[in-house]
């Protein structure tokens, strides 16, 4: 990475993704160690997407008025207290507190995309973007892989561990990350007064051409994802998989990632539209997660996850790209704030939905009705992004 600022980006996120990642393993089973029912640790897994959807666009709209930099350092500091508060949780009622904390400062992804976009033009910003995605899986190899082999030694050690990585988060911003913003770019975006939780915004998103579709596949993708990464957990305690198993599945998800974003997601875009790549690689996670749900066990899943994490993967991080060049530079902040709480909302009843499914219809269910419904955004997409009079195939149309 040529741009400092990039390379102390994806450390950011990285040892974020490293402090969150570490204990995603591990919940659905310390809450049934805890005496949670299947339906409940759905719930507390949909603590933290609940609680974000509501602190994501407050930080978005803040990291507008007063830089990307402290907002930064501020929810950092909420990640590492939640961390702390799960280390020493022995009831249930207290593990919920704990993703409510973490979950409130968790939308902080918003704020480093937004410095992303401040810091490069619209041509190299989806190579840009992709580093981030690099840097979330990469995180997810080391994370669930870290969290499934120290909770040999109980669950509040992969916490501790989980804390003390966020809290050398706010030492690489503090010290090391420049301010995206100038002085004067803060008092602009200020003097124009916009509430920082955008209802309005979000309601004229849905309603634009143009971002109204990307945000709405946002909705179905983000829904199906939080399916497979909510219920994750649910179904493999179910069928039998190990916490340590599972962290290592995890773990391979993030090296699969990270090889797509790193060797994969420059080329495409230098190459393809990003209207196209939407439409292509939603298709191949729609047939993915359909098939997840019929998968027998860990070696299966192995086998079958390049083409689920290629799917996912390209897909979502060119719906980032496509939203940052459709709407003006000042906008950025807000409308990525407005995708992470979309993200959030669909993470709520994600997990419970997985649980109720696996507890009271068949393992299978959630990975049918995720395939299914990705499958039905499909056509969605054509019409909405890809379909022109005298058009053959997808062309971009930016709106800034």
């Amino acid at each position: 990475m040529r741009d400092r600022r990039l390379a102390i980006i994806f450390s950011v996120v990285l040892v974020d993704m490293l402090s969150f990642s570490i204990v995603l393993p591990l919940l659905a089973y310390f809450a049934k160690d805890l005496g949670a029912t299947k339906l409940q640790a759905g719930m507390l897994l949909a603590m933290y997407p609940l609680w974000q959807f509501l602190g994501a666009p407050v930080l978005g709209r803040l990291s507008d008025r007063f830089g990307r930099r402290p907002i930064l350092i501020v929810s950092i500091f909420g990640t590492m207290v939640g961390f702390i508060v799960l280390g020493v949780a022995t009831s249930l009622g207290v593990l919920f507190v704990s993703r409510a904390v973490d979950g409130i400062t968790g939308g902080n992804i918003s704020v480093a995309q937004a410095y992303i976009a401040d810091i490069t033009d619209a041509k190299s910003r989806g190579k840009a973007l992709g580093m981030v995605g690099a840097a979330f899986g990469l995180g997810f190899i080391l994370g669930p892989a870290l969290g499934g082999l120290l909770s040999s030694f109980g669950y509040a050690v992969p916490a501790f561990v989980g804390a003390a990585l966020a809290g050398i988060n706010i030492l690489l911003v503090t010290f090391l990350l420049p301010e995206s913003l100038t002085a004067e770019d803060r008092a602009r975006l200020a003097a124009r007064k916009k509430p920082i939780f955008d209802w309005r915004g979000l309601a004229e998103g849905l309603r634009h051409p143009r971002v109204g579709p990307l945000l709405w596949i946002r909705v179905v993708v983000g829904f199906a994802f939080s399916i497979f990464e909510g219920g994750f957990s649910l179904w493999s305690e179910a069928i039998g998989i190990t916490q340590q198993t599972n962290g290592l599945i995890l773990a391979y998800v993030g090296v699969l990632s990270v090889i797509v974003q790193l060797f994969f997601i420059g080329r495409l875009t230098a190459r393809y539209s990003d209207d196209g790549l939407i439409l292509s690689f939603l298709s191949l996670a729609a047939v993915a997660l359909f098939g997840w749900g019929f998968m027998p066990g860990a070696w299966a899943l192995l086998a079958f996850m390049p083409a689920l994490s290629f799917g996912l993967a390209v897909t979502n991080t060119i719906l980032t790209s496509a939203l940052t060049k459709s709407v003006h530079h000042d906008e950025v902040g807000g409308i990525l704030g407005i995708q992470t709480s979309v993200q959030s909302l669909t993470r709520i009843p994600a997990p419970i939905v997985a649980g109720y499914l696996i507890g009271s219809v068949a393992v299978w269910a959630p990975g049918v009705l995720a395939g299914l419904l990705t499958a039905a955004a499909v056509p969605y997409a054509y019409r909405t992004l890809c379909w022109r009079p005298g058009q053959k195939a997808c062309t971009d149309e930016g709106l800034a």
